[in-house]
């Protein structure tokens, strides 16, 4: 089964240079409207059998087009929601690099709680748990190796890569997922393998999955045939 991992289009926040965050009310800009609709093309190629978003109104607009395109509802799964940053919410980035906390967030994630908020391990629970139960409920009602989306976002995906790829959480500022990026991971019977880390562009007509010419392969020979990639790496958080 494969889940391609789509951080929301470019916010409003973002370019206000903001955290944020739960906010209500924080819409794509018109960039970001423009990546949506561009997501119909990038994925043309693929046979998406099922959308799941967070309930933020940033990736429900993110998906609106493709939904559409497809023919498809969205399911909404408040577990892939952004992290409840508390007290931070809403702040400009520029203010939160002071706080003590900051540096906690980028150099050891696993022991960071935001004040009123949540702890980014949290996060990396819940959502891990959300994409492999959808994606074990997708294998079920298919029988066979789909594709799916699911639309989030950064530190979000980032913390869902890094336990696809088995990298500590204290490691997953290094995974870079910008606006409107793609991140792809296959999971099989064995292991997860991660085959695209915040792809902005290009075909994506190499991740149709394989119609198996003897099916009674077992798990471990799809398993050596999964692709591996490699993402760059550069510090930062969602805003």
């Amino acid at each position: 089964m494969t889940v391609v991992l789509v951080r929301h289009g470019r916010s409003t926040s973002n370019t206000a240079r903001t955290l944020a965050g739960r906010s209500p009310g924080v819409e794509l800009d018109e960039h970001g409207i423009g990546q949506a609709e561009r997501l119909v093309d990038r994925l043309a190629a693929v046979d998406v059998v099922e959308i799941v978003q967070s309930p933020l109104l940033r990736c429900e607009q993110t998906v609106t087009p493709l939904a559409r395109a497809r023919g498809l509802t969205p399911v909404i799964d408040a577990r892939l929601a952004e992290v409840d940053y508390g007290d931070w919410t809403g702040r400009e980035l520029a203010s939160l690099v002071k706080e003590p906390l900051w540096r906690v967030v980028q150099q050891h994630a696993s022991a960071a709680v935001f004040p009123g908020g949540e702890g980014l391990a949290q996060v990396q629970a819940r959502a891990v748990a959300a994409v492999r139960e959808h994606d074990a409920r997708l294998a079920r009602e298919h029988g066979r190796d789909v594709l799916w989306v699911a639309c989030t976002h950064g530190d979000v995906v980032k913390a869902v890569l890094a336990d696809a790829i088995g990298i500590h959480l204290d490691g997953f500022q290094r995974i870079v997922a910008e606006p409107a990026s793609l991140s792809v991971v296959r999971y099989t019977e064995t292991s997860p393998f991660v085959l695209r880390t915040n792809d902005t562009g290009g075909d994506l007509s190499g991740l149709v999955p394989p119609r198996a010419e003897h099916p009674d392969r077992d798990a471990s020979d799809r398993a050596e045939d999964a692709p591996r990639a490699a993402s760059p790496s550069v510090p930062g958080g969602e805003v």
